[in-house]
Parts: C-alpha cells; structure tokens; sequence
C-alpha cells in the first residue's frame, strides 16, 4: 500500500489540533505520513503525544508569517519525504485581531491577518509545491470563512479578517488556474468553539 502524506499547518492548538486528532486514525495505519506544523514545537505537547502512534508523525517548526521559517521548514520537510510526495497541503494557520470596522481599524491588524491568512498560505504552498507536484494528489486545502462571502451579508463585523480571507480565496481560485494539474479548494469549517471562535460559537471542533 502506498504511502500517504499530510502536512497541516497551525497544528498545535484550534482546527489544525482537532485535525491532527481526527488524522490520528489514519496514524493508526504505518503507511501514513502527517507533517504537524507550528511556531513552537518544545510547547506543542498535546502534539507531541501523538507521535508514537503506528503511522509517523513529524512536528516541524514553521511560523507562517515569516518566509524565512516557511522556507526552511519545506527543506525540512524535502528531506524527510526523501523524494516523495505531498499528499495534502491544510493551510489553517490563522488570526482574527478581534472585531473592526472598515472605517475603524489599525493598520497593524489589517497587517498581520493578511501576513497570516493569505501570504502565509500562499507562501507555504508556493515552497512546498515541489513536493506537491510529486504526489498522485496534490492537494491543497485552504481554511477559509463564511465570513468572507460578500452574498452571505455579515454586515459590519471583522472587517481586516473578512478582507484577509477573501484574499485566501482569490489566492486557491488563482492557483488552481495557474496549475491545472492541482486540486485547490477552500474548506468552510463553521462558527467552531476555537481560542478564535470563543466559547459562545455554534459546534465542538471535532
């Protein structure tokens, strides 16, 4: 059986730790392989549990908003595939600053959420997609948010956010018509009891 590779990005806590959870089952089988990225592996110890599972699991030190660790974490991971491919690539790092206005926002915020949100994924998929083009599947999943529809109507909340993943999407539409032989999607998890979503949010991360 073949192997199969994953790399998820923000693993540590939120979505991508649920994810990594949920990935457990496939750790369960020897034949898969999930790259658990994150600003600071010596802390992620909810992620480091689960590395002596059957399948493998990596924890490579990757901060989305610097290109430099973006860059040096894909050579990490180039090495550790030793010439395999990257199955799926699950952007879901990412920051909301807290609630603005689009006539009531700090530069800095607006900043970080698109350094975060759309350039990080962007860059991390523009360094790993050597890797990704050695794959069978060539995924790429970009988290995005139903606050970014413009036909949903939310109305005045989040501005910075909503503006930093709308970006995300035009970022998967551009690439999937860049690269045709890719499968870019955007996932819409919901209103998630997250350290983002808070406790009041409408479904359990799992």
């Amino acid at each position: 059986m073949p192997n199969t590779t994953w790399l998820i990005t923000g693993a540590s806590r939120g979505l991508g730790m649920e994810t990594v959870r949920r990935l457990r089952q496939l750790l369960q089988t020897p034949t898969n392989t999930v790259f658990g990225t994150c600003r600071s592996p010596s802390t992620a110890t909810e992620l480091a549990a689960l590395v002596s599972s059957p399948g493998t699991l990596y924890i490579v030190k990757l901060d989305v908003t610097d290109e430099v660790s973006i860059k040096a974490a894909a050579n990490e991971v180039f090495k550790l595939l030793n010439g395999a491919g990257l199955d799926y690539v699950l952007n879901n790092a990412g920051i909301n600053r807290g609630d603005d206005l689009a006539f009531n926002f700090t530069p800095s915020a607006l900043s970080d959420m698109m350094a975060t949100n759309a350039l990080g994924p962007a860059l991390v998929s523009r360094y790993l997609l050597p890797a990704i083009e050695r794959s069978d599947r060539r995924v790429i999943m970009n988290m995005t948010s139903r606050l970014a529809s413009i036909g949903s109507d939310y109305g005045t909340i989040d501005a910075c956010y909503c503006m930093s993943k709308i970006a995300l999407n035009m970022l998967t539409y551009k690439q999937a018509r860049q690269h045709p032989d890719l499968i870019p999607i955007v996932l819409e998890p919901g209103w998630v009891k997250t350290d983002m979503g808070g406790p009041g949010a409408e479904i359990e991360p799992a």
